[in-house]
């Protein structure tokens, strides 16, 4: 029998299970392309349920339970006596969450000895050091597609929020009790008719492009792999070679690359000082794409007229992160693809996963990032070791 070691993150400070906004969430059957969602053989849970904190342990335990298996859950990842160094050694299985990262660095690979598979319930698996994951041979593997449209939703949201100034606005009426038109219009902007940019165009990225479409915006993006020339003239798409010829270009810029040693502090000072005053980022792809002071002295000497970012580092971020106080900001606690919409797509995934690998059947190949000591299936695509 296995143990299953799930990191996930607290519970809500009002206590489990919260009451819910909704008593229903849409059915989807297929993601954009024709993929299908998460087909497990059942669920443990009711679609739309909280199930991504400890209580909720992603609806496993009857499931794992009935097998005979054992499944701890924690919350506790830092520091060398946190549960998941405790407990990691004689683990047999590793789940984490992008919004609640379990660092599986090379140290931690080699004193888990029984360690043979990890996965991340949603998209993102650079919280696992690849090449140990290889060397271990230990199988990788994530719930593509689960969240992308949830992110991509997310971003949309960044961006108005950010260009019309909505935060402020809120806060004049609700914290300040003010009725400040003046003051709550001074940043807010039109989006139409302006430049907007994404890096990195695949599931997330072009979802992005194709809802930022109908806002008469001139869309622009930069990607490895440049996308078919029939969808560049239906989103009336603009291709730039390099980054920073996109950077120049636009007046908000959305990032959607993965994590790897090009992208690392991409946006640095430098970056920052050839885009147009007063532009915008948003960043729902990782927090270390960006330099993380460099944003900051961006914002406040007005090179940047905004920040939105749902990503941080380390996740989560010390209490005196500068990023909480910067002025113009609109950070979240990486939320973005953790909608309840979403969650209950990726505890899915995770279970469809457990159901191939304890059955002895193979795992989806959109799922696999580590398999055998490579690289292996198409989630493998946006990692490089």
């Amino acid at each position: 029998m296995a143990k299953i070691l799930a990191v996930l993150y607290p519970d809500p400070v009002d206590g489990y299970p919260p009451r819910y906004a909704r008593g229903e969430i849409p059915v989807i059957s297929n993601y954009p392309g024709g993929q299908t969602t998460p087909t497990p053989q059942s669920l443990g849970f009711d679609p739309g349920e909280l199930v991504g904190c400890v209580s909720g342990g992603l609806g496993l335990r009857p499931f794992l339970e009935d097998r005979g298996h054992t499944l701890v859950v924690t919350s506790d990842k830092e520091g060398p006596d946190s549960a998941l160094d405790r407990e990691l050694s004689d683990a047999d299985v590793v789940i984490s969450q992008p919004f609640w990262p379990a660092y599986l660095t090379p140290d931690r690979m080699r004193r888990a000895a029984r360690l043979k598979l990890s996965i991340t319930a949603g998209i993102g698996s650079d919280h696992v050091d690849l090449p140990g994951a290889i060397e271990h041979d230990i199988t990788v593997a994530e719930v593509t597609y689960s969240n992308s449209i949830s992110v991509s939703e997310h971003a949309v949201m960044y961006i108005l929020a950010l260009v019309h100034d909505y935060l402020p606005a809120h806060q004049w009426v609700t914290a300040r009790r003010g009725w400040n038109v003046a003051d709550s219009v001074s940043r807010n902007y039109d989006v139409e008719g302006m430049d907007v940019g994404v890096l990195g165009a695949g599931r997330i990225g072009l979802a992005v492009l194709r809802r930022l479409k109908p806002f008469d915006v001139k869309l622009h993006y930069n990607d490895v792999h440049r996308l078919p020339p029939d969808l560049e003239r239906e989103l009336g798409l603009t291709w730039h070679a390099e980054v920073r010829s996109l950077a120049a270009a636009v007046d908000v810029l959305s990032i959607h690359a993965p994590l790897h040693a090009r992208t690392v502090n991409l946006f640095d000072e430098e970056m920052l000082a050839t885009m147009k005053r007063g532009s915008y980022i948003v960043n729902t792809a990782r927090a270390l794409i960006v330099d993380r002071d460099a944003v900051v002295h961006a914002l406040e000497r007005g090179q940047l007229a905004g920040y939105a970012g749902d990503v941080w580092y380390p996740e989560p971020p010390e209490e005196d992160h500068p990023w909480r106080v910067m002025p113009h900001e609109g950070m979240t606690p990486h939320v973005a693809g953790a909608t309840l919409s979403a969650q209950a797509r990726y505890a899915a995934g995770v279970r469809e996963i457990l159901e191939c690998w304890f059955d002895s059947r193979p795992i989806r190949e959109e799922y696999l990032i580590v398999e055998g000591g490579r690289l292996a299936g198409t989630g493998a695509r946006s990692y490089t070791v």
